[in-house]
């Protein structure tokens, strides 16, 4: 579809629009999946430096494989940079801005000024983003972080629909601009949080990539002289009280308003999310962005892990406490399809079967209805048939009655094809 062509069917229909899509890859698996459907940039971490530690992350060799897989697809590689740093950290800076530099990798997301001059000097070819750690909320901010070489800047998440346009209004149109758009928000300013430090132990905090999510956890109060006697929850209507939590972030069905504002890229958040994860958002937000109606896709955020949506502080303060729900999803990935091919005894016509060979995740039985991710498809759905197993030590193939054993090649019989890295579902 064209730039200029509008979808007008349903809820939340726009054109399509120029925005680009930046999706994350907390590992390679990830990052096969936000390449298959449809992102644009991807942005991962090396071994440190990165806010998302727990991650899988990706060795230098590895890297520089994504870079080479990535650029082979026409996605850009954005690189974190983005913890406080201390001078033990930035002193090793500089090796590993050189290997950025030499593999080609597109840009790099930092918050230490120290660490910006570093890249300036150290990765001349490689872009220089403003981590949403820097806070910027205003054009002052925004053109004192452009003379530092910035060529993005990736937005406060506090900010406005309404002050978003009016920074990009004051700015050069040079200076790009990005927001997050979908994903878990943090209940500390711009992820600045010591929680994790203080009630974990950890000796790095969140800051430095170590988060444990405390604010996640359910809180009750104590009567200090009787801890064991006088334990109450913090409740409400039986409930209770998750006082640090946050609802997640979900823009699908406002991306017009985004792109008015003068946004050049969406950001998804989740480089500690599954493969999953990655697909199911990243798809959504492509389809959406190529002007189809959001209506039509967003029934597809409900089928991921989250929290209860809220559209964060673009139209005004959030509700920050979602009370106690706990996280929710639709549907239960139960296979990858690593290739396709139509079957021996298929119709000449085309209405025939394919067979798909499959990595298993999780257990399904013959005879389930199954839901088909697909990059450029609707969501499409048939009975989970003609099921075989292949067994490695005899390197043959044999009759099975359920998808079973995890990370084990299947075959399946399905009424259309599919390509590598669809994904085959169960409703949950």
């Amino acid at each position: 579809m064209s730039d200029g062509e509008t979808q007008t069917a349903g809820r939340g229909a726009v054109a399509a629009l120029p925005m680009r899509l930046l999706a994350p890859a907390g590992g390679p698996e990830q990052l096969a999946q936000a390449i298959h459907f449809g992102a644009d940039e991807v942005y991962l971490a090396g071994d440190r430096w990165g806010m998302r530690s727990r991650s899988r992350n990706f060795s230098r060799e590895e890297l520089a494989a994504a870079v080479e897989a990535a650029h082979g697809a026409g996605v850009s590689v954005h690189v974190t940079l983005n913890t406080l740093m201390r001078d033990a950290d930035v002193d090793k800076l500089p090796d590993y801005l050189h290997f950025l530099n030499d593999v080609g990798v597109d840009a790099a997301i930092v918050a230490d000024l120290g660490a910006m001059g570093l890249v300036r000097s150290e990765a001349p070819d490689v872009e220089i983003h403003a981590s949403t750690q820097t806070s910027i909320m205003n054009a002052r901010a925004a053109e004192a972080y452009a003379r530092l070489g910035a060529r993005r800047l990736v937005l406060a998440r506090e900010m406005s629909i309404a002050e978003v346009a009016e920074l990009r209004r004051r700015v050069s149109r040079e200076l790009e601009i990005e927001v997050f758009a979908h994903g878990s928000m943090c209940m500390a300013v711009s992820g600045r949080c010591l929680l994790s430090s203080e009630l974990v132990g950890r000796e790095r905090s969140a800051n430095f990539g170590a988060c444990t999510q405390p604010c996640r956890w359910g809180w009750t109060l104590v009567e200090e002289s009787r801890p064991d006697e006088r334990r109450m929850p913090l409740e409400s209507d039986d409930q209770w009280s998750y006082i640090l939590s946050s609802n997640d972030l979900c823009m699908l069905d406002h991306l017009g308003e985004l792109a008015d504002a003068g946004v050049d890229a969406i950001k998804l958040e989740g480089r500690a999310k599954g493969s999953y994860y990655t697909a199911c958002v990243t798809n959504a937000y492509r389809h959406v962005l190529d002007g189809e109606p959001a209506a039509r896709w967003a029934s597809e955020l409900d089928a991921v892990s989250h929290r209860p949506y809220s559209t964060g502080f673009f139209f005004g303060n959030p509700t920050q406490n979602p009370g106690r729900v706990d996280y929710a999803r639709d549907r239960l990935m139960v296979a990858t399809v690593e290739r396709c091919e139509a079957a021996p005894d298929a119709a000449p016509d085309g209405g025939g079967a394919f067979v798909a060979e499959v990595l298993c995740r999780n257990k399904a039985r013959a005879g389930e209805t199954l839901q088909v991710l697909s990059a450029h498809e609707p969501i499409r759905e048939c009975a989970l048939a003609g099921l075989e197993h292949y067994d490695a030590d005899e390197q043959s193939w044999h009759p099975a009655q359920e998808l079973s054993r995890a990370m084990e090649r299947y075959r399946v019989l399905l009424p259309f094809a599919v390509e590598p890295f669809d994904i085959l579902c169960l409703k949950a």
